[in-house]
């Protein structure tokens, strides 16, 4: 592995770091949904409550694809996302942290990743 090598992939690791860090966040997201699953309701009462629980987490992965070479679209997404539910749940400064936090993370990534775009020879 040579010197050119090494010099790459700290910049491979922050390309891929918005993208993975939002996949990992739209499953932390998806998780929230298995609470619609109770013993004794069924499938059919369960299902759709658990598919309305799951936007969040597919808005996220969507917002991932229209990022993908655009990465100001993930900035911009992402810090709208996490102050959209922070006032959303301005009464569970606890709920902001876990929630808001991460995607303001995930939103610093697509902002450096903006910023440090090589321009295409």
């Amino acid at each position: 592995m040579g010197t050119t090598a090494l010099a790459a992939a700290p910049g491979k690791a922050m390309l891929w770091a918005p993208r993975l860090l939002a996949a990992a966040v739209s499953l932390f997201l998806a998780t929230f949904s298995l609470d619609t699953f109770r013993p004794g309701t069924p499938l059919t009462q369960s299902l759709p409550d658990f598919m309305m629980h799951l936007i969040p987490a597919v808005l996220v992965l969507l917002v991932v694809a229209l990022a993908w070479d655009a990465e100001w679209i993930g900035a911009v997404a992402f810090a709208g996302m996490a102050a959209a539910y922070a006032v959303a749940a301005r009464t569970h400064p606890s709920w902001i942290a876990v929630i808001s936090g991460p995607l303001l993370v995930v939103a610093a990534f697509y902002s450096w990743n903006a910023m440090h775009r090589t321009k295409p020879a």
